[in-house]
């Protein structure tokens, strides 16, 4: 058996700015209820569900707060679902700073996936009616392709990046199946169409590492799914894209988007590339991020940079009081523009 030994990264990596870096998840943060905690207590957080079901046509909020796990596992609905949670737990935060006279000040934004769209909005490259028309889209093309071509998302731990990608080669050499997101040192998510997701899921647990199926319901992030994200394009051509007020890092090469076409084409191409989440959380760290902020359901990204990051400050907006909240977000000095997000 191959055991991955990636080192992971040092919190004391030589900063160039420094800052606070907001978070947002993408397609299996979801979870029964979400949202609804944030909704009671803010103000802010309600106009956002309520905008969103206005633009969307569908009562997300109701979805959000009363919905199945397994109507919310419709990447359907997921997709726009997650985005009005995530921006409703960021239009939270700012009326915390509002009421202070604050405003809230990142360094970067970083989404996982899906969270990229909303990284966007949040970023006011695009506006949150158009970002979420653009996932409602996202999620019935992936859907349309998975009906033909039925299919999943598997994590795998434990073993190395290379083996897992040699593994799955061996599964498909037609590429049916690949590496999807590279999130940890030892953990990875494979994608693909059925018999080659299972086939790849077995040869993995033939050399000594773990698989489990995820509750996503369509493939993602691998090169056959090129014909989707044209689709996506042609949709994504249609709105207006800004200059972004706070660099986002791409997931596909965890570099820093600053402009509006680079937003653009990051979206555009994502459904087809791999999330490099571990490259990207290096580029963070290496841009002097003192402190990481997860907005949205769940806390699974700030674990994840727990697992790459030694001595990462890392916060869960719904698992922290809102004095710390507001505390962490005015405490870490940052280079970047102030965030006025219109939702």
């Amino acid at each position: 058996m191959t055991k991955d030994s990636s080192p992971r990264l040092s919190a004391t990596t030589p900063a160039s700015s420094g800052g606070l870096a907001l978070l947002f998840p993408g397609q299996g943060s979801q979870h029964a209820g979400m949202g609804k905690r944030i909704a009671e207590i803010s103000g802010a957080a309600r106009e956002t569900f309520a905008q969103a079901d206005e633009v969307l046509g569908i009562r997300i909020s109701h979805l959000c707060f009363e919905g199945s796990e397994r109507e919310l596992a419709d990447t359907v609905n997921t997709q726009p679902a997650i985005l009005t949670t995530s921006l409703a737990h960021l239009g939270y935060l700012q009326e915390l700073l509002q009421e202070q006279g604050r405003r809230l000040r990142p360094a970067l934004i970083a989404g996982h996936s899906l969270g990229q769209f909303t990284a966007a909005v949040a970023a006011d490259a695009l506006d949150f009616s158009d970002g979420l028309r653009l996932v409602q889209e996202r999620g019935r093309i992936m859907a349309e392709w998975a009906r033909k071509r039925p299919g999943g998302l598997a994590s795998v731990l434990g073993l190395s990046d290379d083996i897992v990608s040699e593994l799955c080669r061996e599964a498909s050499p037609e590429g049916k199946v690949g590496v999807a997101v590279f999130n940890t040192p030892g953990q990875v998510v494979i994608s693909g169409e059925q018999d080659a997701l299972q086939q790849a899921m077995t040869l993995v647990r033939e050399r000594g590492g773990r698989a489990k199926r995820l509750p996503i319901s369509v493939p993602g992030h691998i090169p056959i799914m090129r014909d989707a994200a044209d689709e996506l394009s042609r949709f994504i051509s249609t709105l207006q894209f800004r200059e972004p007020k706070t660099p986002i890092v791409s997931n596909i090469s965890a570099t820093l988007l600053t402009t509006a076409e680079a937003v653009r084409q990051e979206l555009a191409d994502q459904i087809c590339a791999p999330v490099q989440w571990v490259r990207c959380v290096a580029t963070m760290a290496n841009e002097g991020t003192e402190a990481f902020l997860e907005l949205g359901p769940g806390q699974t990204l700030s674990k994840m940079i727990r697992r790459i990051l030694d001595g990462a400050q890392t916060h869960s907006a719904g698992q922290i009081s809102p004095e710390e909240l507001r505390e962490l977000a005015t405490a870490v000095p940052a280079d970047g523009a102030e965030v006025e997000v219109a939702l």
